[in-house]
């Protein structure tokens, strides 16, 4: 072997190395972000308004940035997760009512997703819708109660990596690339009173409140299980390595979630909405869009998409309500524990799952309460945000480690157009 080939291969290795240990939470967030959820709204959204609402996802790329990166600030630095650091700086009825909300949130997304992972199984077998929904549903709580997320997550991202598939599409079907253009900077941004309303859904599903307790949580997880690893405000040597990893970390999840949401905008745009299908009912009409890609296979590809960023996203999502509830307690929390170690967590996320459920029964359809439930967090998430910049420009808790004023800004910033937002569809709706 030559030296120069040497070289190249030692420098691979050492890239590969670097970018496992620069990878974790933010990752991990990243992936869960493009839940059911996710991929309803965003399909909903380019079926609607075409590429007329792309310019959504370049406003909110570096807003969700800066807001994830807050929330595994906050938990590195003090080594205790958000809902803990918000119970002891603001009242306690203010917070008891911000994780209830967040509680019921998580909810209703996880029946959302349950419900939709079951009718996309249908999809692809043609029957079972319901007995498929309980299966995930105990399949998700099974691998929860005995399995580390950590490490069945790492598999679960495999099955995500279909999502691909709506980038795939973009380069194998006709693209109006000056209208993308016109789209992603606005030029004919569609403001009608259902465009507002899914804006809401949009930043709701984006800029999810449970993304934000579920990447402090991690950090703090993180300084758990590292012995030599402690929070910044013991230990600020190691605050410069910390805060680059954070930074990679968050910025390369953040990219690829942002990335997959493009995607499915412009394919659902370029395919539904060009054809005239403007409003998505069910998940066959969802599916449709892989058609020009994946021909007959289209419901299996969008059937694989769905039920794998179910089953990557339900932890978090009964997961970030549990850390909160449990953290706001007093309890012991942690996804890395037995259940016999963490009762009281581990019962928050057997209820969100099993309450969850009801929604599989409830007559909606699943999509559509994919849909609804991102309107519901994105407007939930106004007041959880607010808070969480609060903590964070907090000296009694953060020290010098402190949001500064471009993080900070932009913190600020993103809870301002959270709020603009939802007063807007508000607005719209009444008059």
């Amino acid at each position: 072997m030559t030296a120069a080939k040497h070289k190249k291969n030692f420098a691979a290795r050492l890239s590969r190395a670097v970018m496992r240990n620069q990878l974790g939470p933010g990752l991990i967030t990243g992936a869960a972000d493009d839940d059911p959820s996710g991929i309803a709204t965003y399909s909903q959204a380019g079926a609607q308004a075409g590429f007329n609402l792309l310019w959504t996802m370049v406003l909110t790329f570096p807003l969700m940035v800066a807001i994830q990166m807050i929330s595994a600030l906050i938990g590195r630095v003090t080594g205790h997760g958000l809902a803990r650091n918000m119970g002891e700086i603001l009242p306690h009825w203010l917070v008891t009512s911000l994780v209830g909300l967040l509680f019921i949130a998580n909810m209703i997304n996880v029946g959302a997703d349950l419900a939709a992972m079951g009718e996309a199984a249908k999809l692809v077998t043609g029957f079972g819708q319901h007995e498929f929904t309980i299966g995930f549903a105990l399949v998700s709580l099974l691998l929860q109660l005995f399995i580390p997320y950590r490490r069945y997550s790492r598999f679960l991202i495999v099955l995500t990596l279909s999502l691909f598939a709506y980038v795939a599409l973009m380069f194998m079907i006709h693209l109006d690339w000056s209208a993308i253009g016109l789209g992603l900077i606005g030029v004919h941004a569609d403001l009608s009173e259902s465009a507002a309303t899914t804006i809401v859904a949009i930043f709701g599903t984006t800029i999810s409140p449970y993304l934000f307790f579920w990447q402090s949580a991690q950090e703090v997880e993180e300084v758990d299980q590292h012995p030599k690893t402690r929070p910044l405000l013991e230990a600020p040597r190691q605050a410069k390595a910390a805060l680059s990893r954070i930074r990679v970390d968050t910025i390369i999840g953040m990219a690829i979630s942002n990335l997959i949401s493009v995607a499915i905008m412009i394919s659902t745009a370029a395919t539904l909405h060009q054809t005239g299908k403007t409003n998505i009912q069910t998940a066959a009409d969802a599916a449709k869009a892989l058609e020009p890609l994946a021909g007959h296979f289209a419901f299996l590809l969008f059937a694989i998409g769905i039920i794998g960023t179910g089953l990557l996203a339900i932890p978090v999502l009964a997961g970030s309500a549990a850390y909160a509830v449990g953290e706001s307690r007093g309890w012991k929390t942690g996804l890395d524990n037995m259940p016999w170690q963490a009762k009281g967590f581990y019962a928050v996320i057997g209820a969100a799952i099993f309450l969850g459920l009801g929604i599989d029964y409830s007559g909606l359809d699943p999509i559509k309460a994919l849909y609804w439930s991102a309107v519901l967090n994105g407007v939930i998430a106004v007041p959880m945000m607010a808070a969480m910049m609060y903590v964070a420009g907090h000296h009694g808790k953060m020290g010098k480690f402190r949001a500064g004023p471009v993080l900070g800004g932009l913190g600020w910033l993103s809870t301002a157009v959270m709020a603009a937002a939802t007063i807007t569809m508000i607005y719209v709706s009444l008059i």
